[in-house]
């Protein structure tokens, strides 16, 4: 049995006006194992947040479905919250309460009177202990969030979603989430996570599915998907204009400068043609390519009219 299990999820909106039906979701299947650190990527309107409110109760699919523990969403959905916490990307949060209070609260949503010293340990790791009687109103966007996370794991679930958790957070509070929320993980834990930072999702996750317009298109391990990439990627900073061949390959953010390259011969060709065009580079380095490098080249791939099927393999 899977942690959470994922099977054959369809999700359509029917059409309104004349806008036509959207396809959120297109057949996604996949589980993911107890203790398992999962990223769960992809661009905008990839249908991330559209599974992840099936899965937390707040949307119904329109056929297959989603089980945490054992438990089906929609027919055993009182076993399967009591199993799952959810972190949701907005800032949701009641003004009258003080942060212990809003704990408490929490807390007698699963029917634990007494779960002080969970939530003073919570508290503790993840830096709210000063802000304990704090009334909400008066945080800050970073805290509110750490409540946010502790408002999720105050039933102590074994599985913890992570939507978007860090997005326009400081470093201070990423670094002690992901510290927390990894020291979760080694206990055993199953997580959750789905962000735009990749460079967190690299670190982080043991297993990644990548969704393009609501079909999984790419489902492996992290160092088999890194493995898989491009060897090397040319990175320098130019003010120029870039010669149309190399443009049509470069990946550019202001001055910043990237080509995929496969191996030496490919670097030096690259090098060439900036000599011969006359590009002047600055901070020119060769580095391996990442996970961003990764997505990139899905995401701009052709789709694969089959898809993946649960166990990442084209089907």
């Amino acid at each position: 049995m899977s942690a959470i299990s994922i099977q054959s999820l369809v999700k359509t909106f029917p059409p309104r006006g004349n806008a036509p039906a959207v396809h959120a979701l297109d057949h996604v299947s996949f589980d993911i194992g107890h203790g398992e650190f999962f990223g769960l990527l992809g661009p905008n309107g990839a249908g991330k947040t559209t599974l992840i409110s099936i899965l937390a109760g707040l949307a119904r699919a329109s056929s297959g479905s989603i089980k945490v523990h054992g438990f089906d969403v929609r027919t055993d959905y009182v076993q399967a919250r009591r199993h799952l916490g959810i972190v949701p990307q907005e800032l949701v949060f009641d003004p009258f309460f003080t942060v212990r209070e809003a704990l408490r609260f929490q807390s007698g949503y699963f029917g634990l009177n007494r779960n002080d010293d969970w939530i003073d340990e919570l508290l503790a790791g993840l830096g709210l202990s000063d802000k304990a009687n704090a009334n909400m109103r008066q945080l800050s966007g970073g805290m509110k969030r750490r409540v946010l996370v502790a408002q999720a794991l105050v039933h102590r679930p074994p599985v913890i979603v992570l939507d978007e958790p860090t997005a326009g957070v400081d470093v201070e509070l990423r670094q002690t989430l992901w510290h927390f929320v990894a020291d979760l993980n080694r206990k055993g834990h199953t997580v959750l996570l789905t962000t735009h930072y990749l460079e967190e999702a690299e670190a982080l996750c043991h297993r990644i599915a990548m969704l393009k317009k609501g079909r999984v298109i790419a489902l492996e391990k992290t160092s088999t998907l890194l493995a898989n990439a491009t060897a090397n990627v040319l990175h320098f900073k130019t003010d120029a204009t870039l010669p149309p061949a190399l443009a049509q390959l470069a990946r550019i953010t202001g001055r910043m400068v990237e080509l995929p390259a496969h191996d030496p011969q490919e670097i030096e060709q690259h090098l060439a043609a900036l000599r011969q065009a006359g590009v002047p580079v600055e901070e020119l380095e060769i580095r391996k390519a990442d996970l961003e490098d990764v997505f990139i080249t899905l995401m701009n791939a052709p789709s694969c009219p089959t898809g993946v099927d649960a166990k990442g393999v084209q089907a």
